[in-house]
């Protein structure tokens, strides 16, 4: 899909094809016609081994967007194949993308290959959402068995291609069942969910000055046994919000809550949360 300008200072879905049951609902403008509001849908609901899902999203200089999803992504057991999910973003000079899907659930016995990858023109504004849960804990699931390999990459060319994309921000996670990293303190210490939120670039350092100690009031509120953090990165192209705990409920609020804090600064606009949040 492409977002594009619509000659009447406003933006439109200027192109969408699709194969398969991945669509996508027409725009909608609750912030006004300069910034869509899309909802990408995939009726099955789920995912099963050896599905491929693939989308790119293009946002033409200048203009901006928000996508999101009306539900979890779920990822069933699978008796032997691969799934995966491929996400390319690609915002152009000037241009912002706001990609704040819900949250993704490996049920036990899955396989997924899940990545995303980000590309940043000169001016490029963009906010972005990963949230993985692993099992169902509210219904006691666990994640016994199954792997998952889990991989965004943002990357930024401020020159126009003359001297090369540089890398922002890289995230690889290989969450086997049964390895270190679900109940090591260096990976996810027992917890089941794990929230990413990353913004690039960083808010103004005038802004962060006020906006970091909110965020890290944010973070210090998650309950004692979990864990939550906010950093700035690669010298202020990024800025990196962290949740490892045992609620999806808790995650999704605390990146809803760093986005509240980000949007007017990074993205010069208030926070306005897309309507299916609220269904």
């Amino acid at each position: 899909m492409r977002f594009s300008a619509d000659g009447a200072g406003g933006v439109c879905l200027g192109a969408r094809a699709h194969r398969g049951p991945l669509v996508v609902q027409r725009p909608f403008y609750p912030e006004g016609r300069d910034l869509p509001h899309l909802y990408l849908l995939h009726p099955p609901g789920g995912l099963v081994g050896g599905d491929q899902l693939r989308v790119e999203v293009v946002v033409d200089a200048n203009v901006r967007a928000l996508v999101t999803t009306p539900a979890a992504t779920k990822v069933y057991r699978t008796r032997g194949p691969t799934a995966s999910q491929t996400q390319r973003l690609v915002v152009s000079a000037g241009a912002a993308l706001e990609w704040l899907p819900q949250e993704t659930i490996l049920h036990d016995g899955c396989a997924v290959d899940l990545t995303t990858d980000v590309k940043l023109a000169a001016g490029a504004r963009f906010i972005g959402v990963d949230i993985l849960c692993f099992g169902l804990p509210a219904r006691g699931e666990t994640f016994l068995t199954g792997r998952c390999r889990q991989r965004l990459e943002l990357w930024r060319d401020d020159h126009g291609g003359e001297a090369g994309a540089r890398p922002v921000v890289i995230e690889r996670g290989r969450f086997d069942a049964g390895e270190a990293v679900h109940v090591a303190p260096w990976g996810l210490g027992g917890s089941r969910v794990h929230a990413l939120i990353v913004a690039s670039p960083a808010p103004p350092p005038a802004d962060l000055a006020t906006l970091l100690p909110q965020m890290r009031e944010v973070a210090a509120r998650v309950p004692s046994q979990e864990r939550a953090g906010v950093t700035v990165v690669a010298d202020g192209d990024a800025l990196v919000g962290r949740y490892v705990g045992a609620s999806t409920e808790r995650a999704r609020r605390f990146v809803q809550e760093i986005w509240t804090l980000l949007r007017p600064s990074l993205m010069r606009r208030p926070a306005v949360p897309p309507r299916i949040w609220a269904t």
